[in-house]
């Protein structure tokens, strides 16, 4: 039973570790190392600015500043791969964000999130994780929350709200361990 605990945890551990060893370019193409969130929870989204989801921008940026302070990051990866709903460059798609919905949350520069030219936070959140939570991304606006650890705990479909109590309901929780 001991060994089997310390397998888990071990599992764990490595996958917590793969995530905060990623590097990325946030949307101004300065380097983001997922490092620097290290002991916070976070919400990684891919967004898009032609969506019918777009307008959860607005609450997405809500739930940042409600929850900011106790340690809680919305981490943005704009993508173009679902629709081609995201045309701009970084520099327009930061402008979108922040114009129309006063996004102040990191975003990340436009990458591909899916198949063989997936970013490397893509890799982690859908296949070196939980299996119940691994598999390829559907669509604009799904969420991955990821605990203090770097551990990959729950995933959202697009459609859900992020005000939504059964979102904020598996957040806070977690401000507090």
């Amino acid at each position: 039973m001991k060994l089997l605990l310390l397998a888990l945890l071990t599992s764990f551990s490595a996958y917590s570790s793969q995530f905060y060893g990623i590097m990325d370019k946030n949307i101004n193409g300065n380097e983001f190392s997922m490092s620097q969130l290290k002991n916070k929870v976070v919400l990684v989204v891919n967004i898009a600015s032609q969506c019918g989801y777009t307008s959860q921008l607005e609450k997405l940026e809500a739930l940042f500043q409600k929850y900011k302070t106790k340690d809680f990051v919305v981490l943005g990866v704009p993508t173009n791969d679902f629709g081609g709903q995201t045309p701009e460059s970084d520099k327009e798609m930061m402008e979108f964000c922040s114009k129309n919905y006063k996004a102040t949350f990191p975003i990340l520069t436009k990458k591909t999130i899916q198949g063989k030219e997936k970013r490397e936070l893509y890799k982690f959140l859908t296949e070196k994780t939980s299996k119940n939570l691994q598999g390829e991304v559907g669509w604009n606006f799904e969420k991955f929350l990821i605990n203090k650890n770097g551990d990959v705990v729950n995933r959202f479909r697009s459609s859900m709200d992020p005000m939504d109590k059964e979102l904020t309901s598996k957040i806070e929780p977690l401000l507090t361990k």
